[in-house]
């Protein structure tokens, strides 16, 4: 039975208790006058150079867009004071509680993430290091801190992931070929990841980050013995369930466990969109694990997040709207960052790339109209308005920076002799 069946995703009853999040303590926007006309003066400067008008709060209009371009309308003044106390992190919290709204959030954000880098003054830039918040410590990623980041995103909900997923059930970008649908696409990109790395009847491979099983299965589905691993328990427990459905119980482990206690070696290693969630510290970690764990004349097939290497040496080190709502703990990789970790820690060299980041933001899309379209369906989760605003400011922003370029996705091939 094929992964991309229907049948194995079948949702469970409605949650009957509110969703505990973060998103819950979205209070009032703090009172900080002087912060607020500083982000005032700042609005006016960076729309001004750029395609979007802006409504402000007393009906006047601001911006170089002209009548076709995005409008943002700024519903309240306590928008100036969210981002004057909390900059970017304030200017998502603003959405999340209404402050400002748009008729098209992705092409209202587009313009501003492809210019993200002059939003600011350079001057303030070079002060940045007094204002922007930094890491906290709780969400650093040794294991005990991985399980929670990993549990705080990844165990909101199957029901949850299930009503904008495809029936692949696949959290990742697709590969598009000339009249896809999404699942097709899912499925292109995971055959291609099986393709590079070899894997057929016989084959030993070790997954790291499970998802909700689909790869695994097709890896089975091919002959290969599969060790998947997650450490998120309610992906685990939808995981076992549709391995158990597709006949492949016998082919796949789905193991709660993190990539630290690997043991034993693979013909093979697969990981796709989990090097995200390791964190800058643990990178040198993480690949020393692949590197012990491929055997001899074994490949691992990598699929990465990824920056520009000048915009991850900028960004690193700051506290996001992303890590406090959504991915606790994640620090996206450059590919000079992954191929300088090899030659550093490991006999692991990148072999062959291939960058799609324009199929990143198809696939968002898709996501991002299948989630708008079971609104209802979220509510009767025990989701609320402000998580629906949370997780449509989260696809959009995500969709915009790969429409623009500001991310990108990349398939690695990583070889011990580099070929």
């Amino acid at each position: 039975m094929s992964i991309a069946s229907e049948e194995l995703f079948t949702p469970a009853p409605p949650a009957t208790e509110p969703i505990a999040g973060p998103w819950r303590d979205l209070g009032p926007a703090p009172h900080c006058p002087i912060h607020a006309r500083i982000a005032r003066a700042l609005l006016h400067r960076a729309v001004n150079r750029l395609p979007v008008r802006v409504e402000l709060p007393d009906g006047s209009v601001t911006g170089a867009g002209t009548a076709g371009d995005p409008l943002i309308r700024i519903r309240s003044e306590a928008f100036f004071h969210r981002i004057g106390s909390q900059g970017l992190i304030g200017f998502g919290e603003s959405y999340m509680a209404s402050d400002w709204d748009t008729d098209d959030i992705e092409a209202a954000l587009r313009p501003l993430v492809e210019n993200v880098m002059n939003l600011v003054p350079q001057w303030m830039q070079r002060l940045k290091r007094f204002y922007v918040q930094h890491l906290p410590l709780s969400e650093t990623n040794t294991v005990g801190g991985a399980q929670r980041n990993i549990a705080r995103h990844y165990d909101l909900s199957n029901e949850l992931f299930g009503l904008f997923l495809d029936e692949t059930m696949t959290y990742s970008s697709a590969f598009f070929g000339p009249d896809d649908t999404l699942a097709e696409a899912q499925i292109r990109k995971m055959e291609c990841l099986l393709d590079a790395t070899g894997v057929r009847v016989g084959t030993q491979l070790l997954e790291i980050g499970t998802g909700w099983g689909a790869l695994a299965v097709r890896a089975a589905e091919r002959g290969a013995t599969v060790t998947t691993l997650t450490l998120s328990r309610a992906q685990q427990q939808l995981a076992r369930r549709r391995v158990a459905e597709a006949g492949m119980s016998g082919r796949v482990e789905v193991a709660l466990r993190d990539y630290r206690e690997v043991d034993g070696q693979y013909d093979a290693i697969v990981s796709v969109e989990m090097v995200e969630a390791v964190g800058a510290p643990y990178w040198p970690t993480f690949f020393r694990v692949l590197d012990r764990a491929l055997a001899p004349g074994g490949r691992v097939g990598l699929q990465a997040i990824v920056l520009e290497h000048d915009r991850m040496l900028a960004t690193r080190d700051q506290y996001t709207w992303v890590h406090k709502y959504i991915f606790p703990g994640g620090a996206l990789p450059s590919v000079r960052a992954i191929d300088e970790a090899l030659r550093t820690h490991t006999r692991l060299r990148i072999a062959d790339s291939h960058a799609f980041g324009h199929d990143y933001a198809k696939t968002l899309g898709q996501w991002r109209a299948r989630f708008d379209a079971h609104a209802d369906e979220v509510d009767s989760l025990g989701f609320d308005t402000t998580f629906r605003r949370m997780w449509d400011f989260y696809l959009a922003y995500s969709q915009a920076g790969f429409a623009t370029d500001y991310l990108d996705v990349v398939q690695l091939l990583l070889t011990r002799d580099g070929a």
